[in-house]
């Protein structure tokens, strides 16, 4: 009989079932949506196990074989985590889809995944069935009936089954089929913003292996960690999901991040930490200032890009802790800088087993100071590794001379701590000045008229080589009362003159990934400097 493993998900969920069932380790909390008018869905360790049976035995009935692939498309249901553990049951392989995507893209990541199926919201369920020719391996669809008044009614999509169905049959085991860790578990797809999206293939020790990080992160026995980040991506999964399935910690999710509500949802659940990434730290500071901002339970943001001009700001304002770390999807490595050690604005050094440097071009590591491309391998000169699904060549290219290069530009210090400086490609150079675009967020930020704000740039109007303009997409706090002349005057007050944007976009929302990144590609094809939403800095 083969022995059973933590790292793989559907042990561990069967061996917590069997050592404490009634652990409310995962709550999809309902409050942010309705202010306690539904109640919050909870999950136990023996309620994931009884329900990822029932999703499994569905899979089996269906065909569907180990290594075959289906989609998880919904925001995070307790049944997307359900779904999950059905795949490690069955050997299959999930694909996971930002809800929101449609159209041409959505069909290139079922087809170049070749899914079988997907299992889907309601909300998400039309869109399918839009692109559902263009994905010659689709057979079925599951549709989960999740409550959003928005949302088509399954009567009216006689072409799905019922996933409410699946989940009210009666209980089954299904016989477990993954042998090994270094089977595949999940496809997770790039963002795609330089070309076609690649889907990463992660096998169960992958995911197994984040279930450790709680330990990293330094998170204590009564942790009670909180994500409204999508499962779609790999921040939700490696800072609460798996954590709290290793560790039993008892995680509190919300359907998507909102930033409004998060201090309030933190305050009623007793959550200690929570992880942000991308653009949600500027996005949180820009709030406008209240007295009991600091009366939180919350010990500890896990970051991944903290912008060094909040840093300490943030950590006053909201009397927590950052601890900040890198890491690449596709294997470019893991580095970390506990709270209160190492210095603001540095993501760390990397974690036991890598070798992390900054290289030049013709891969010689960079002095300290010089930005280089940040790259990874295992220590002890081992060579690399990644495998983007079906695509072979892409994966060859990754790795040069043995190294993962990941693409982002950054430094070290005399020291040895890493920092991140852009995406290759993103610099901000104007008027021979690099520009800090987390300086001028934070600025912008703390102007009261802001919601929400990120700092890119533009080709330059000079048409001066590698120069750029400055441009803040801006969301208004009210937009009938905006006030260009006066948030140029006070980016004039305390910004240095080549910082100042040239431009300011108005925008209802800042477009943001599933791992709510600002979407700069689309900011910048929406972008015309006479356009009405463009306010244009005087002369």
């Amino acid at each position: 009989m083969r022995d059973r493993s933590p790292f793989i998900l559907a042990d561990l969920v069967q061996l917590r079932a069997e050592e404490k069932p009634d652990l409310d380790v995962l709550t999809f909390e309902r409050f942010s949506l309705d202010k306690g008018a539904t109640p919050d869905e909870v999950r136990t360790y023996a309620d994931l196990q009884i329900n990822a049976n029932r999703i499994a035995a569905n899979l089996v009935k269906g065909g569907m074989q180990p290594g075959d692939r289906f989609a998880i498309m919904m925001r995070n249901h307790p049944e997307f985590v359900e779904a999950m553990i059905a795949a490690s049951i069955t050997g299959c392989i999930f694909v996971p889809i930002d809800p929101r995507t449609r159209g041409e893209k959505l069909a290139f990541l079922l087809r170049n995944s070749g899914c079988r199926g997907v299992i889907s919201a309601d909300y998400s369920a039309p869109a399918l069935l839009e692109v559902r020719g263009q994905a010659a391996d689709l057979e079925w669809l599951l549709v989960l009936a999740s409550g959003d008044p928005a949302a088509t009614s399954l009567t009216d999509m006689p072409d799905v089954a019922s996933l409410d169905a699946v989940l009210s049959a009666p209980a089954e085991s299904v016989k477990m089929r993954v042998e090994d860790v270094s089977q595949p578990l999940q496809i997770i797809y790039t963002s795609g913003t330089t070309g076609d999206p690649k889907g990463i293939v992660g096998d169960h020790m992958r995911f197994g292996g984040t279930g450790m990080l709680g330990g990293i992160f330094g998170y204590s026995e009564d942790e009670r960690p909180y994500t409204g980040l999508s499962f779609t991506h790999n921040n939700a999964q490696a800072t609460a999901l798996a954590p709290a399935l290793m560790s039993g910690y008892r995680a509190v999710i919300s359907r998507s991040f909102s930033k409004s509500s998060l201090w309030e949802v933190c305050r009623r659940y007793g959550c200690t930490s929570f992880s942000l990434v991308g653009g949600m730290a500027t996005a949180i500071y820009s709030e406008p200032p209240r007295e009991d901002d600091a009366e939180n339970p919350v010990r500890m943001v896990v970051s991944g890009g903290m912008p060094a001009a909040i840093w300490e700001p943030f950590e006053r304002r909201f009397g927590v802790q950052i601890f900040e770390f890198y890491g690449a999807s596709d294997g470019g490595g893991m580095a970390y800088k506990p709270a209160g050690v190492g210095p603001v604005g540095s993501f760390g050094k990397p974690m036991s087993g890598l070798d992390m440097r900054v290289l030049d071009e013709n891969g010689r590591e960079c002095a300290s100071g010089v930005i280089g491309e940040i790259c990874c391998r295992p220590e002890g000169a081992g060579e690399a590794s990644v495998e983007y699904f079906g695509n072979p060549e892409a994966s060859r290219k990754k790795i040069r001379d043995g190294w993962n290069r990941s693409g982002d530009m950054g430094h070290r210090d005399a020291e040895g701590w890493l920092y991140f400086d852009y995406r290759s490609g993103g610099g901000i150079r104007h008027n021979g000045d690099f520009v800090n675009p987390g300086f001028v967020e934070k600025w912008i930020a703390e102007d009261p008229q802001v919601s929400d704000v990120f700092v890119y740039g533009v080709p330059a109007a000079s048409e001066a080589p590698g120069e750029r303009d400055v441009v803040a997409a801006i969301v208004p706090g009210n937009a009938d009362a905006f006030d260009p002349a006066a948030l140029f005057a006070h980016c004039r007050a305390g910004l240095e003159p080549n910082f100042v944007p040239s431009y300011f976009q108005l925008m209802d929302e800042i477009p943001k990934t599933a791992s709510e990144k600002p979407r700069e590609h689309v900011l910048r094809d929406r972008f015309e400097a006479h356009a009405p939403d463009v306010c244009r800095r005087d002369p």
